[in-house]
């Protein structure tokens, strides 16, 4: 693998209330390499955003990061003021959220929003600019990007703004990109689409992506690795391909086994009984023991470490072998 363009190493998030610290994530290690797509998936509630949000400085307050570095191509990020992680957010590291509302002010038009983050981030005129977003427009598939740079937000289908988004998040010509559930709210042949696009372009842009999501099916058709969460904890991580034909891990084994498959003739989806955890009730040993049909006394008691397993690394006691936990 080439040299790390992101890392995360033993990442912990906590939400300070009156009756102590909650921990929403706990011991989150993983690298992304430039130009690679790396997929965060698991349940509502495993902490799949909140390792994106912190990544881009963007926890919501009273969160904050209690241990553990972030580093991007060497240099730590996770320490530095609100002023210097806003000019890392944009230039060096892009943003693509669920909504795309949320990420476009419906007073401006989308053309004026191009061009202001173009500018704040490159050196390039008003006027080389307009041009530039223009180009951006055109490149996200916008039909007559002249025309449409000046129309506004709500003049764009749910579609359409999502790949305005995508221009934005490619304005700053990023060497990362957080998406965080690009595709959720679109129906299913514009999710494809957008999946295309955004395969295609972070190939032209030489960025790499960290992709959110809850959709095995988004993951199997964009991703190089995916890493696994369970209430706050990486559980497995490994080549996209692996995971899906041979996880390792039994929450990983339950999500692909709830996957509907076209080739196999079965009346009934596996599913995993019971349900995540709450922060302030998160079992001892490995958390996932509660739901897992094949826990022994040792995953109620003591909690596993991440171990390779082949191709993949998995914290799971069940298929753990002598080789050394991973530091």
């Amino acid at each position: 693998m080439n040299t790390p363009l992101l890392e995360v190493r033993h990442l912990r998030v906590e939400f300070p209330g009156r009756h102590g610290a909650l921990l929403a994530l706990d011991d989150i290690s993983f690298e992304i390499a430039p130009g690679e797509i790396m997929g965060v998936v698991g349940e509502s509630g495993a902490g799949k955003s909140l390792t994106g949000a912190a990544i881009i400085g963007l926890l919501d307050p009273p969160g904050r990061i209690a241990g553990g570095e972030i580093l991007l191509q060497g240099q730590r990020i996770d320490n530095l003021s609100p002023a210097q992680m806003r000019h890392i957010r944009g230039r060096r590291i892009g943003a693509i959220f669920q909504d795309p509302l949320t990420s476009l002010n419906p007073l401006y038009t989308v053309g004026r929003q191009l061009v202001e983050t173009i500018t704040t981030h490159l050196d390039l005129s008003p006027a080389q600019a307009r041009r530039r977003a223009i180009e951006l427009l055109g490149q996200t598939g916008i039909p007559a990007p002249e025309a449409r740079l000046d129309h506004y937000p709500h003049q764009f289908s749910g579609g359409m703004r999502q790949r305005v988004v995508i221009a934005l998040a490619l304005a700053g010509e990023p060497q990362l990109i957080v998406a965080d559930e690009p595709t959720t709210a679109l129906d299913v042949s514009t999710q494809a689409q957008i999946i295309v696009l955004l395969k295609r372009l972070c190939k032209d842009h030489g960025a790499a992506v960290m992709l959110v999501t809850h959709d095995m099916g988004v993951v199997a058709e964009t991703c190089d690795r995916v890493a696994v969460l369970y209430a706050g904890r990486m559980v497995e991580v490994g080549p996209v391909q692996e995971l899906i034909h041979r996880p390792v891990h039994p929450y990983t084994v339950g999500l692909m086994g709830a996957i509907p498959a076209m080739d196999q003739d079965r009346e009934r989806l596996l599913q995993i009984d019971g349900a995540m955890p709450r922060l302030n009730a998160i079992p001892a040993g490995c958390a996932f023991h509660p739901r897992c049909p094949q826990a022994i006394a040792l995953c109620r008691n003591e909690r596993p470490e991440m171990r390779l397993q082949g191709r993949t690394a998995a914290a799971c006691w069940l298929t753990a072998n002598p080789a050394e936990a991973l530091p």
